[in-house]
This record gives structure tokens, C-alpha cells and sequence, in this order.
């Protein structure tokens, strides 16, 4: 009987540290193939607000096009690198055409992100990759969401689950972030080792 019960623990413990093994994968799975984009504006002003809508919807849409046939995240990665003065001069023509004096610096780099909340999915806070458009002083309120893959247009969850899938996301994971019940826990944890990253980091 003792045999008996040492081998069920032996087993539950294995199958523990194999669950936490995958979260632990699906977190740097989160770190490493997702890339953020966050608009920053000037400051809280409605037209300030406005204006950096203006900027993310002209950066959107043409990310949107060029990271089209673009199959993995270093390539998106590279994209972005080399064409960060494009964009900037897109985000300062949107700016111009607004008539605003205010001038936009693009950057790529990795930042702390809280929890997100988006219509159909959620994302837990960490450290991602991230295309940083920073508008004026950057003292307003930001938009964030995710460039690559491409998740910034408002989608149905089964539209996220089939852009996830085609990233490589395994079905739990893809679960977690659209707030399946099976998988709340799991983007708990997610959710907590993210912010254990962005301390440390810190």
C-alpha cells in the first residue's frame, strides 16, 4: 500500500512540474513571438488623444500590409529595425496633416506592459518586444496592442484563436489569453510571472 501511495505522489508530482514546464514555455513563447505596439500621446488633451489615433491608425495599416507575408518574429523584427525613420516620417507626416506641430520618435524596444484587457482576448503583464511611438513629451495616455502577429484589429475570439494558431500558439495557451475557464489559472500564472519579470527587470 505505501508502494501504492508513493508512486501515485511520485506521479502527481511529475505531472506537476510537466504543467508547470509548459507555462513556463507559454510565457517565453509570450516573451519572445509577440511584438507590442504602444502609441504614446503628448498628454491627456482630447486633441492630443486624437491625434494618437490618427498616428496609430496610419502605423497600423501600414504594418498591416508589410509584415503581411511575413512568417516568424525575427523577420518581423528585422522589418521594423531597418524601417523605424519610415515610420517615424510616417507618424510626423500623419502629425503634419493634422496640422500639429508635435514631432513622433519611433523606437524598437523591450518595455514592462501591465495586464491588458483587449474585446476578445487578454494579455498578461511582462516584458515584450515593442514598437514605441512616442508623440510630443509622451505624458498622455497609451494604446497598446500587438503588431506582430497581427492582432490590432478588433477580431471575434475565434479570429484571435486562428491568428494565434497560425503563430504557433498551442490550443491551452491560446485558451488562457481568450479567458476559456479551463484556463484561467493558467493566465494567472502567466499573468504572475510576468510581473515577477518586469520587478526583476526593474
Amino acid at each position: 500500500m505505501k508502494k501504492l501511495i508513493k508512486c501515485v505522489f511520485a506521479c502527481a508530482l511529475l505531472a506537476a512540474f510537466v504543467w508547470c514546464g509548459t507555462i513556463i514555455a507559454d510565457r517565453q513563447r509570450l516573451n519572445e513571438e509577440l511584438i507590442r505596439l504602444h502609441v504614446v500621446a503628448n498628454s491627456d488633451s482630447a486633441e492630443d488623444q486624437e491625434l494618437k489615433l490618427q498616428v496609430r491608425d496610419a502605423v497600423i495599416t501600414s504594418l498591416r500590409q508589410a509584415l503581411a507575408d511575413v512568417q516568424d518574429t525575427e523577420q518581423a523584427k528585422e522589418y521594423l529595425q531597418e524601417n523605424l525613420p519610415k515610420l517615424q516620417e510616417l507618424a510626423n507626416r500623419t502629425l503634419d496633416a493634422a496640422g500639429s506641430a508635435q514631432r513622433a520618435v519611433v523606437t524598437l524596444c523591450r518595455e514592462g506592459f501591465p495586464t491588458r484587457q483587449y474585446d476578445t482576448f487578454s494579455l498578461p503583464a511582462g516584458i515584450y518586444e515593442a514598437l514605441r511611438v512616442t508623440i510630443g513629451d509622451g505624458a498622455g495616455k497609451n494604446w497598446w496592442c500587438v503588431v506582430f502577429p497581427s492582432l490590432c484589429v478588433p477580431q471575434t475570439s475565434q479570429g484571435f484563436s486562428d491568428t494565434a494558431a497560425g503563430a504557433g500558439f498551442p490550443d491551452a495557451l491560446s485558451g488562457a489569453l481568450t479567458g476559456e475557464e479551463p484556463y484561467q489559472i493558467r493566465f494567472y500564472l502567466l499573468d504572475k510571472l510576468g510581473e515577477l519579470e518586469k520587478i526583476l527587470a526593474g
